[in-house]
């Protein structure tokens, strides 16, 4: 069967310079970017091979794993970990209840303590599995979750293997480097190097974490040892105001330690909405994680009573672990690429066009390694669409808006479109902001203080519904169902005219009728 290749926006035909390949397609890492890019170019008929580093659940610059960051020792064990955090307050609120009710002398009082005593067998069971036992009191076992985690991931390894296999796609285990615009060179477990040749070469190697250059940095873990920690910590210190570093601060609050989470900015998350940067703090403070905004670290040192972490302000914290969660840096360093003369920007990222194709006509780049969007979902789109474009005949560029995303801090917060900052800044006219705060059905049973918000940004003039957010329970599994209304162009009025679930907290998208506040773009005199 012929393959059809673009080349400078044509389709390539077919000629007889493509027998002299090895293979029409090497990928060099098999994270979700690379298996997708692998297993849709290899349905369109081409010949493809992949090679990745060997598995570990902690990675180095020569260990990896089939399936990636997200896989190994990213998204999945990370969710995995806040699963079995989350299981801690509720324990502790069903051990009240059960103190509470344990003599019940009212009918209604022991229909009450039968229900509680229902869904607290439930609660028990799941809970089980993820560590937890409640007996006369609560006990975490972290060995237990952290061997289930493992297992999991070791399972998601092998099923990308079989994806791999299933499509045709040759895997060989390895390191792989560039060696000519058309030649990979993949030095295998012992040493021996074997060269490739390829009509086309697409690097997929993501990015990797990276650590401050202060004293005794040595003395701090990534995300990557923090997933597979030896020993739960019972004292912890992050420095860091993203993400990874909010999600490791609910995750080990969740599980009893005390938490200490330093961050540059007034406030955590950087680059989400305003608005709900404030919830997310606020949340945080109320399950007792202590916020230090505007403080950086300046030296770590060992002691015999752990680590005496020193900020800028000249406060000393002691800690059994210190997570540094200051960001990812692209994968580039070890691949070779100067030898061929492919650009990368300042931060070590590949620079690609709209196809992700970098400045050799041979070599395209997608997911974390070009920076462009860092979301394992976005690595997958952008794996796709170059399949269709370079194997498939159709053309495709990535489109980077109304992308969801979620952070899973406890309770999680998710978003899609514009923040209110954003729509203002690139709106022509005014900008109309919808909000509704309450407190969720399952607190106002279990006394918990912590309101769930949501907010809808709209174009005045349009109707436009530009941008969602929810801080709450349930967030990113809403927020994917908000994503397709945004990506179709809803307006407000089709929010409106959408019949609510009731009782649910998704019923609040539908049901925002008043306008919070009408914000007008400052006028210039330019």
């Amino acid at each position: 069967m012929a393959r059809k290749m673009l080349i400078d926006g044509e389709l390539e035909k077919s000629n007889h310079e493509e027998s002299h390949y090895d293979f029409d397609l090497f990928v060099i890492g098999a994270g979700s970017g690379g298996v997708r890019a692998s297993r849709f170019s290899a349905q369109f008929g081409a010949k493809v091979g992949i090679c990745e580093l060997p598995f570990h659940p902690i990675s180095s610059e020569v260990i990896g794993g089939v399936g990636g960051t997200c896989v190994i020792r990213g998204c999945v064990p990370k969710k995995i970990l806040v699963y079995g955090a989350s299981f801690g307050p509720e324990l502790e609120h069903f051990l009240f209840e059960a103190l509470l009710y344990s003599k019940p002398i009212l009918f209604s009082q022991t229909l009450k303590f039968i229900s509680c005593e229902i869904y607290n067998f439930w609660v028990r069971l799941d809970a089980r599995n993820y560590g937890w036992e409640l007996n006369e009191k609560i006990d975490f076992n972290w060995k237990k979750l952290l061997q289930k985690k493992t297992e999991e991931i070791i399972r998601l390894n092998g099923i990308y293997k079989r994806l791999l296999s299933n499509a045709g796609v040759k895997l060989y285990e390895g390191e792989g480097k560039i060696v000519g615009p058309n030649e990979v060179e993949v030095t295998q477990l012992d040493g021996t190097k074997i060269c490739y040749s390829a009509k086309h070469i697409l690097i997929a190697t993501g990015g990797r974490a990276q650590r401050p250059a202060i004293p005794g940095q040595e003395l701090a873990i990534t995300s990557d040892e923090a997933l597979s920690l030896d020993e739960l910590p019972k004292r912890v210190v992050i420095l860091g105001g993203g993400y990874i570093a909010v999600e490791f601060a609910s995750i080990w609050r969740g599980m009893g330690c005390t938490v200490d989470l330093c961050f540059r900015k007034e406030l955590p998350l950087r680059g989400f909405d305003d608005e709900m940067r404030a919830v997310v703090a606020r949340n945080l403070e109320g399950r007792g994680i202590n916020l230090h905004p505007r403080t950086s670290l300046i030296e770590l040192v060992k002691t015999e009573d752990g680590i005496k972490v020193v900020t800028d302000h000249g406060e000393e914290i002691m800690a059994d672990v210190v997570l540094f969660a200051t960001g990812r840096v692209p994968n580039t360093k070890r691949l070779n690429l100067e030898t061929v003369g492919v650009e990368l920007d300042k931060t070590g990222a590949i620079k690609v066009d709209e196809y992700s194709r970098t400045n050799i006509p041979s070599i395209w780049a997608i997911g974390d390694v070009t920076n462009r969007m860092n979301l394992t979902p976005v690595a997958l789109m952008e794996g796709t669409l170059f399949a269709k474009t370079t194997f498939g005949g159709q053309p495709c560029k990535p489109d980077y808006s109304n992308i969801p995303c979620a952070v899973f801090c406890i309770p999680p917060l998710s978003v899609v479109g514009l923040s209110e900052e954003q729509a203002i800044e690139q709106a022509k006219g005014d900008v109309l902001v919808f909000t509704s705060t309450f407190n969720p059905m399952k607190n106002t049973v279990s006394g918990r203080q912590e309101k769930t918000i949501m907010k809808l940004v709209v174009d005045a003039e349009t109707d436009k519904v530009l941008g969602a957010s929810m801080c709450g329970p349930d967030a990113p599994e809403i927020m994917q169902g908000i994503a397709i209304a945004l990506k179709c162009g809803a307006t407000k009025a089709q929010f409106d005219s959408t019949v609510g679930i009731h009782p649910s907290a998704a019923e609040e998208f539908v049901t925002m009728r008043s306008v919070t506040r009408r914000l007008t773009k400052p006028k210039t005199n330019l």
